[in-house]
């Protein structure tokens, strides 16, 4: 049976939905069943996450714009409405992945990611990183970390995704549709 991983994210001005895209694509070419949710429905194509998918789904890749290092308020804002689920333990030993872009290099992507990654954590999550065996990570001038996929979109946001950053995304969505089928 394929997982079914939810792709959570908000974008702002659609590098994120750009990542989100590439980690979901990634994970139906390994044959798992990508769900691409939102928190806010920005445009007509977006589908806003149900609390019960979240319940339901074998993994999570989950991700949202910088802002001055943490995520973004409308994602702080869903993670808040999960007592329920955390009370019952229905996330744990899933496993999950972070994504963010920040405006800049030194904008805070590190820092997002760990930030993104205090809530999973706090459902007994399993949190995949991106490994130094891609060799993506150690070639990128933009984004790219251990912690997780990222990207740098440039102060006007005129940055298209890099060519490694792209893969580091694709390397997230293959590794955590090989570890969620390991565990399903």
């Amino acid at each position: 049976m394929q997982p079914n991983i939810v792709v959570l994210y908000h974008s702002s001005h659609g590098s994120v939905a750009a990542m989100a895209h590439e980690i979901a694509d990634a994970i139906e070419s390994q044959g798992g069943e990508a769900l691409l949710r939102t928190f806010v429905a920005k445009n007509p194509e977006d589908i806003v996450i149900d609390k019960d998918e979240l319940i339901q789904c074998d993994g999570l890749a989950f991700g949202t714009p910088t802002r001055f290092g943490m995520m973004a308020s409308q994602a702080k804002a869903f993670w808040e409405t999960t007592s329920d689920i955390w009370l019952k333990g229905q996330l744990i030993d899933k496993p999950a992945c972070v994504f963010s872009s920040s405006s800049s290099m030194h904008g805070g992507n590190e820092a997002t990611l760990l930030n993104l990654s205090l809530p999973l954590l706090h459902h007994g999550m399993m949190l995949l990183g991106v490994p130094y065996e891609v060799p993506e990570l150690l070639a990128t001038q933009s984004g790219g970390t251990p912690y997780g996929a990222s990207h740098v979109a440039g102060a006007s946001n005129s940055n298209q995704l890099s060519k490694d950053e792209i893969k580091i995304c694709q390397s997230v969505g293959h590794r955590l549709v090989k570890i969620t089928s390991k565990l399903k």
